[in-house]
């Protein structure tokens, strides 16, 4: 959930009424809210950096407060406020309305074709006359910040750029030209740089560093110009410095470019309606026109109001109340879904404003009403279906061989689910197509890569882990490994196994097998052919060459032990002899 920190006496200026700590953090419950924390500027240096480093810093008191993560609404002070007010019943939910200039043409974005192979779509707003102060300001900015880590998916998806309108020039052109070709002054910086300059420059910026990715492949980076070829910003990595705003801007032009259109819109949405009700005229957005490399004009923002219906019974069925269709319509209208009792007297009208991306369901209008009602408000009921909760069996298997194993003097370990493909294939010898892998398709990272198929390489990352500790080594792991399966709905499925290592200067392959029959022994599976378990000599070149054997139980494959490969041993970093135990447990149920 996102955190939004708000100084405590400016929000209770805001609120216009001032609130104990716990008054607060009930008033937060109420509306769905989680007060986290109450801590300071000065708090957080000194706890994270020391108190030396804290010298100087503010006290004033911060409230630290969670959001859910899709009310983007909530993610600034007067999103916050707005809906503290409403929700109290201090004020109406307002009417955002968008606008054409007073006396010009709208501002324009023409977007090129270039585009279309890095991020194609953009869609701009303009708030007009509106008066900042360093708190408005912060929280503006603040707000970008919050919605780029948020619902733009760190930039990947909606990359916001804000500009001084006063300092450019419409008509604006959305283009992507080559790195080497791109040359401008970036925002807080002395000199011009190019495109490839500036990748350079920003490797080692603690901030921008994270963005880079984005667009540093693509042979072409986009770029916005204003009709004197000044360039405004180079998204999603940095703005230009002479466009910047500051305390003194009047007229905001706020573009957003993206690679997901309906994102884009939501937060141009966002960022209009919540700082709209400091302009000269509360609660207005002046339009613009983006003009696509087709020819097609779309005005922005689309600040979209939309109307659901719903019947009040629904609600009170799903909900365990049993109200009102009036008041549940009340209840609705403190949330900001103005709502209405129809001319039958049963269905509800409910407008979602456009800042209420949130709602797309009846669900969640209904959750809402739950929420306006109060969740301790809600009677307690008999649920009128008896069942008798049951551990899963298969859960219920895995506990008491974990602990019996635990018994035998193995110590359990939890690895990682997702791995490299070199963890389950190559340091395996094995080929990484005939290992059924699930693979990421875009891994953020080398080491998570695939869906593990093995429980082994885990187990032999954490030997080497704590090679240093005294011998033996005794590890044992019970979980899913995850396999490519065409009859399955969802082409895999999990798989439960049990796999140990035995790590010493011998290899101890007796101690594997010991295990392997104290394993039968708990499942009740005898020595023997047909309905028992025996095992056979097995090639796998995971294993040394006629050290490993399958394992066979009521005339099934289930598994395989043996010594492992030296070859296996030195890919892991390790030094001693190692034996393992790898069987399907999923059979014995």
């Amino acid at each position: 959930m996102p955190t939004v920190s708000v100084k405590r006496d400016l929000l209770f200026h805001a609120l216009g009424r001032t609130y104990t700590d716990e008054e607060f953090d009930e008033l937060c419950f109420e509306f769905g809210l989680e007060l986290d924390e109450i801590t300071s500027e000065k708090d957080i240096i000194s706890r994270e950096q020391g108190d030396t480093k804290a010298e100087g810093a503010s006290d004033v008191i911060l409230y630290k407060i969670d959001v859910p993560a899709n009310r983007y609404d909530l993610l600034c002070l007067e999103g916050l406020v707005r809906g503290l007010q409403v929700f109290k019943q201090k004020m109406e939910a307002p009417r955002y309305r968008r606008v054409s200039p007073a006396s010009s043409e709208p501002q324009r974005l023409v977007i090129t074709e270039e585009t279309t192979v890095v991020r194609p779509h953009a869609v701009a707003a303009v708030l007009r006359n509106i008066t900042f102060t360093q708190e408005r300001y912060d929280s503006f900015i603040e707000l970008q910040e919050k919605l780029h880590q948020n619902v733009c998916r760190k930039r990947t998806l909606v990359a916001i750029g804000t500009h001084d309108l006063d300092t450019i020039s419409g008509p604006f052109t959305y283009t992507a030209k080559p790195p080497g070709d791109i040359r401008f002054k970036p925002l807080n910086q002395a000199k011009e740089y190019t495109a490839q300059e500036l990748m350079i420059l920003y490797k080692t910026d603690s901030h921008l560093r994270h963005y880079l990715h984005i667009i540093e492949d693509e042979a072409v980076y986009p770029v916005i110009y204003d009709s004197n070829g000044i360039v405004l910003s180079m998204p999603p990595i940095i703005n230009g410095d002479h466009s910047k705003i500051s305390l003194n801007t009047k007229n905001v032009f706020i573009e957003c470019t993206a690679t997901d259109l309906t994102k884009a819109k939501i937060v141009l949405d966002m960022m209009v309606t919540m700082f709209c009700e400091y302009c000269e005229e509360p609660f207005t957005v002046e339009e613009a026109e983006v003009v696509y490399p087709d020819g097609r004009t779309c005005q922005y923002p689309e600040l979209a109001y939309r109307k659901e219906t719903l019947s009040a019974d629904f609600i009170n069925r799903k909900v365990g109340i049993s109200e009102s269709t009036e008041h549940i319509a009340q209840l609705l209208t403190k949330m900001c879904l103005r709502s209405e009792v129809m001319s039958d007297g049963e269905q509800i009208e409910v407008e979602i404003p456009p800042t209420r991306s949130d709602v797309i369901h009846a669900c969640d209008i209904m959750e809402d009403a739950a929420m306006a009602y109060g969740f301790n408000n809600i009677p307690r009921t008999t649920p009128r279906t008896y069942t008798v909760a049951n551990q899963l069996p298969l859960n219920k298997l895995s506990e008491l061989l974990r602990q019996d194993l635990a018994a035998a003097g193995f110590t359990e370990a939890l690895t990682f689910a997702l791995c490299s493909q070199e963890d389950i294939a190559d340091k395996l010898l094995k080929n990484i197509s005939e290992t059924r892998a699930c693979h990421i398709s875009n891994p953020k990272t080398a080491e998570f890569q695939v869906a593990r198929t093995t429980l082994l390489s885990g187990l032999l990352k954490t030997v080497a882990a704590n090679r240093k500790m005294p011998l033996p080594l005794r590890l044992f792991e019970i979980s899913d490994v995850v396999l490519k399966d065409e009859t399955k709905d969802v082409g895999a499925r999990n798989n439960r196994r049990l796999c140990a290592v035995y790590y010493n200067k011998s290899p101890g392959f007796e101690v594997i097998h010991g295990l392997m029959d104290r394993v039968m022994q708990l499942l009740e599976v005898k020595p023997g052919q047909g309905n028992g378990y025996h095992i056979q000599a097995a090639d796998d070149s995971t294993f040394f060459p006629g050290r490993c054997a399958e394992i066979f139980a009521r005339g099934k494959s289930i598994g395989r032990l043996g010594v492992l490969h030296p070859d296996v041993i030195n890919r892991f970093e390790l030094t001693m002899p190692c034996s393992a135990l790898d069987i399907d447990i999923e059979p014995f149920l």
